[in-house]
């Protein structure tokens, strides 16, 4: 396996598009399916409106004992009873961007607590951050979300608090992409 993702939009592929929202900027073309691809897709597929390239990297922003608690319960992805996904595709301004790495772990834990809110979801909600600002592509972060389907709310109000954090200031396009996967497919 290799740390690099390609998410592909189509008519086809595991994960069913139930909803599509556009919650900052620009949207996404409309898909019916999305194919996670665990390999760089190098072209374009037949019949896929959009491509999205990202690699998973080490965690950024969080301090040994945050770490460590996170892999304590975070839960592995493509769980039997995960029947549902999110992508949310993510960039930030060049504001953000123009500050410096301690700033930005003010922002981002300090004042928004982000990877403490995240663990109260845990380990109901997974989730695997990728990175793409370095690759040319047209986020920063995809960040991938699976749960199942009783756990929908608490994924709702994840992403509630999460947007009124002060990070969200520095959100200038986001999009939300609600998948279902049937039973027996898999990532």
């Amino acid at each position: 396996m290799t740390n690099r993702y390609s998410f592909v939009g189509s008519d086809q592929g595991p994960w069913q598009v139930t909803d599509m929202r556009t919650i900052f900027g620009e949207s996404l073309a409309p898909a019916r399916r999305v194919s996670v691809v665990n390999n760089v897709v190098a072209e374009l597929p037949a019949n896929s409106v959009w491509m999205l390239q990202s690699v998973v990297s080490n965690i950024r922003y969080s301090k040994r004992d945050e770490l460590t608690m996170l892999r304590a319960v975070q839960p592995a992805l493509n769980r039997s009873e995960a029947l549902c996904a999110v992508l949310i595709p993510i960039k930030k301004t060049a504001q953000w961007w123009d500050l410096a790495q301690d700033e930005r772990r003010a922002i981002f834990e300090e004042q928004s607590h982000h990877t403490a809110v995240g663990m109260e979801y845990l380990p109901e909600v997974a989730r695997r951050l990728h990175h793409c600002r370095d690759l040319g592509e047209p986020f920063d972060f995809l960040t991938w979300f699976e749960f199942a389907p009783e756990h929908a709310q608490a994924f709702k109000d994840l992403l509630q608090r999460m947007r009124a954090s002060k990070e969200w200031d520095y959100v200038e396009r986001e999009v939300e992409v609600w998948l279902h996967r049937a039973p027996e497919q898999g990532l």
